[in-house]
């Protein structure tokens, strides 16, 4: 229980220090790399020693940690970039209710049971998105910015893209990782992240396309560390209640949403409109259902 919590907690920061981050016009994509960085120093730091080695390249899931690496700076920039035009309640909707997609993969590639009350709760996990994303009879996003149909790709693509990397870490920790190799299989994947992030930013700031602002390093270490132990205890949740990953990320998906959208309204006054409610509540029957269905 207590990892699920700090697993709750600890992402639904992730998505409001984006709100952070705007309120003070820090650069997102700096403040990702340089989260990225932290997340490595962070996992050493865990870990005791930096425990990527030559060996490292050789072992099976270095493959697996490329992929999530690469997938990281992907969703990370979607994540920062919805919460700022669309509102954290939309973008952690969008991002954990793509628990429908690791709950499918679970029933195919693990035979974990499914029931037509399952299937009602997806079905209702859906309706969820599409009513939190609709906008205010007034046409504004509950961030309070004016609503735009040319946004709508962003939940679209995090709800996919989200899906799929739950899926991944649910794969890798059932066919490869274990108490010795958890640390060292997060921290490449990190690694990964900081370095194609990093690489990315130094051609941006030497073709003139971004102006380095030092606060992004203060913005990356903020967000770093908490987006280490986040996806930490999100592994350590699913080595202690195998064989059940199907009500894991339906609650702990549901607590991020709940969490961050409340949260929002009370930090960043982001209002949300009758309609935007409702699916908040489906969210919450939609758990009930896939959890105890």
């Amino acid at each position: 229980m207590f990892f699920l919590l700090g697993s709750i907690i600890l992402t639904s920061w992730l998505t409001l220090s984006f709100k952070v981050v705007e309120r003070f016009r820090i650069p997102v994509f700096q403040a990702i790399v340089f989260n990225y960085i932290s997340c490595v120093i962070t996992g050493s730091f865990v870990n005791g020693a930096f425990p990527v080695t030559s060996a490292t390249f050789s072992e099976s899931w270095f493959k697996w940690s490329l992929l999530m690496g690469l997938m990281f700076v992907f969703i990370f920039n979607i994540v920062g970039i919805c919460a700022q035009k669309m509102g954290v309640a939309i973008t952690s909707v969008a991002n954990k209710l793509s628990l429908v997609i690791p709950f499918i993969f679970s029933i195919y590639l693990y035979s974990e049971s499914v029931t037509w009350i399952k299937m009602i709760g997806i079905v209702l996990a859906l309706a969820a998105v599409v009513f939190t994303c609709m906008p205010s009879a007034k046409g504004t996003e509950p961030s309070g910015k004016p609503f735009h149909l040319s946004n709508l790709w962003l939940p679209v693509v995090l709800f996919i893209s989200s899906g799929l990397l739950d899926t991944l870490i649910k794969y890798v920790e059932q066919t490869e990782l274990n108490d010795a190799n958890k640390n060292a299989y997060l921290i490449t994947s990190f690694g990964v992240a900081a370095v194609l992030g990093s690489i990315t930013l130094i051609i941006m700031l030497a073709t003139g396309k971004m102006k380095f602002d030092k606060r992004s390093i203060l913005a990356g270490i903020m967000i770093g560390v908490p987006n280490y132990f986040s996806i930490w205890c999100l592994v350590q949740v699913l080595k202690d209640y195998q064989g059940n990953s199907s009500a894991i990320f339906p609650i702990n998906n549901m607590g991020i949403v709940l969490f961050s959208t409340v949260a929002a309204w009370i930090l960043f006054k982001e209002q949300l409109s009758k309609l935007n409610w409702l699916g908040i509540l489906l969210s919450i029957a939609a758990i009930a259902l896939i959890t105890f269905g």
